[in-house]
Order: structure tokens, then sequence, then C-alpha cells
């Protein structure tokens, strides 16, 4: 395939994965906004994609880990990318298909790292950079954003013990406000970028950029505009799963909640870490829920959040492996694994609509209950 038409073909791609993302990972920003009716549903999503498209703009450390951190870009090819992708985007259309909140990003280095490694073996993956930039922060940013969120809403509680019901309320209703904001600008600030590495990853192979390059201006605004898109249209089902299904939410424990997660991944950002935005603000969602007394917290839905974020690097890398190699077979090998993703997408959107869930119907769903008092 000529290098021009296969290069198109996974800059679109890229994006397409870049849109699954957006919708993917509303939730992370808006999921506890929309819960506790601070903001409504489709202004949530209006004010993340606005954001995002700004974070996109604020750093690209995210992007050079990406681009040039992760595997050898001498070794690979635009096809081996484009395989990748297809293993992150077949994964993030399953796990927003059941509601959980997976995360975009390991599905995407999963897909890149199983397509390089049937492509150009173990020694073209920098696993010493996965560990440190990847795996690590995966297991300990979600525990941070809660521990923190945690001690956010014990003393958010404690601090208003005394206060008007009424007033705290709306006070921490427009405190959620702000720190929604903050976490979609986050969000932009550091999943966006991962769009921006991959296409950059894709020019530097190609032989358009220089090895080590930054994004050029127009991959930045668009894989900003991507993710905003795909935020606008909002991941509904994940928004019920962090909204409703986790516990339910308060004004403070939402504020704190958001709180918590901007920093990490603001801090995380600025450091070059390219960690799971969703494994933050879910970990911040389950400590603030874990911060009120006698609030009932669903550890079964963290049990199948857990499993799900164990299995998103293998299963992603190996539908990236097994694309890799049907598409090193050729230009055929290529089509046919193009062909059989969209077949497969389309299969899992119309599945979707057998149970749709929309802004109207987001919050339907019956609250946890609280605990029984023990008996005296």
């Amino acid at each position: 395939m000529d290098v021009t038409v296969i290069v198109v073909v996974v800059v679109a791609t890229a994006l397409i994965f870049d849109f699954t993302n957006g919708f993917h990972d509303t939730a992370n920003a808006m999921a506890t906004s929309i819960a506790t009716g601070a903001l409504s549903p489709r202004m949530a999503v209006t004010v993340a994609a606005i954001l995002n498209l700004v974070g996109a703009f604020l750093s690209v450390e995210v992007a050079k880990t990406i681009s040039s951190g992760m595997v050898d870009e001498s070794r690979i090819g635009p096809v081996v990318i484009f395989a990748g992708l297809v293993g992150a985007i077949l994964w993030n259309l399953l796990t927003w298909l059941l509601g959980l909140p997976s995360s975009s990003s390991h599905a995407l280095f999963g897909g890149l790292i199983g397509a390089t490694l049937v492509a150009a073996g173990t020694n073209a993956v920098y696993f010493g950079a996965v560990l440190t930039k990847v795996v690590i922060p995966a297991v300990i940013s979600p525990i941070l954003a809660g521990v923190v969120a945690l001690a956010a809403t014990y003393l958010a509680y404690r601090i208003t013990a005394r206060a008007d019901g009424g007033t705290v309320t709306r006070g921490f209703k427009a405190g959620q406000i702000v720190s929604a904001s903050m976490v979609a600008l986050a969000h932009g600030t550091n999943d966006a970028q991962k769009t921006m590495g991959i296409i950059t990853l894709t020019l530097i192979t190609a032989g358009v950029l220089a090895p080590e390059s930054s994004p050029p201006f127009w991959v930045i605004l668009s894989a900003g505009l991507a993710i905003a898109l795909g935020t606008y249209l909002g991941g509904w089902r994940i928004i019920q799963t962090l909204g409703k299904r986790v516990s339910e939410i308060q004004t403070p424990q939402g504020f704190a909640a958001e709180t918590s997660a901007t920093a990490v991944i603001l801090a995380s950002s600025h450091l070059g870490f390219a960690l799971s935005t969703t494994q933050v603000a879910t970990g911040a969602i389950f400590g603030a829920g874990a911060g009120r007394r006698l609030a009932s917290v669903q550890w079964s839905v963290a049990g199948q959040m857990a499993v799900a974020w164990v299995l998103t690097l293998p299963a992603a890398a190996a539908v990236g492996a097994a694309a890799a190699w049907l598409a090193s077979t050729g230009t055929v090998g290529t089509i046919i694994v193009g062909l059989v993703a969209a077949a497969i997408a389309a299969g899992i959107y119309a599945a979707s609509r057998r149970r749709p869930i929309t802004a109207e119907n987001v919050n339907d769903v019956p609250a946890p209950k609280a605990p029984a008092p023990a008996a005296v």
C-alpha cells in the first residue's frame, strides 16, 4: 500500500480512537455533577467538550512520551500503528457497551504494544518505559486519588456539620461546576495528547517528521477537536455507572472527587506520565463514597471495574497483535482488518440500541440502598 495512503488511513483511525476516547471518558469529569444536579446532562457535556479542546493545547509532554518513549519507531511502520489502534478502538467500544469505565489509555498502549511485538519482536518495545510511565502510575494513581478524595470528603462534612443543609448543598453545587470543569480541562491535557503522540509517531515512522519531534499544530488541533466531539455526544452508559451505580453521591462528595482527580491528572501531565484519567476519576469517586459516614459503596461494582482494568492492556494487545499479523500480509490483509473492525463496531452499536441510555434517562437508576442500622 502506498505510504501516503496508509498514513492518511492511520491518522483517520487515530482520530476515530480519539473520538471514542471522548465519549468513553466523559464520565470522568461530569458523572458526579450530573448525578447531584449541579449541571444538567446536556450542559455538562457541552462544558466538558469545550474544556477538552482547550486542554489539548496546554501541554505536549505526554504526547512526547508516546511518540518517542514507548516503542522503537525505527522498527515499525504506519501499518503496525493502524493495527494497534484497531485493538484500542474495539476494546473501548466493548467496555462502553457494558458501561464499564475502563482505560482508553491502556487500551491504546496495549494495542500498540501487541502490534509492535508481532511486527518487530520484544526488543522493539521499551518495557522499562512501559513499567515506569504506564504500569506503576496505573497502580498508584487510583489509590492516591481515592485516599485524597476520602480525606477531602471527610473534612468537607466535618467543616460544614453545623451549617444549614440547603446552603451547603447550593455552595457545593457551585463548587462542582468549577471542579468538574477542571477535570474536563485536565482530561483534555492528558488524553488528547495520546492521540497526538500516536499521529506524531506515525509521521515519524513514515519519514515525514524527524525522530523525537513534537506534534505539529494541525495534529494538536485535530486531536483536540476529535476528543471534544466525542465528549459532547456523551458516554451516557458510563456516566450512569459512575454517577449512580457506585454510591449515592452528594454534592460535597462530588466536589471532593473532582478536585482530587484534577490534582492527580494535572500533576501527571506535567511529569509526562500517560496515566488513565478513567482510573483516577473512578478511584476518586470510590474514595469520596467511602468518606461519607453511613454511605453505601457498591464494592461489587468496583470488582467488575478492576477485572476490566486488568484485562484492558492484554486484551487490546491480543487484538492489536492479531490485526498486525493479518495486516502484515499486505494491502488485502490491511483492508480485511479495517472491514472486520468496522463490522464489529457496527454490531456493538446495534447491540447498544436495545437498551439506549441518553441524557434523558441517565439518572434513572435506583440509588444504592444505605446499610440498615444495627439492631440494639
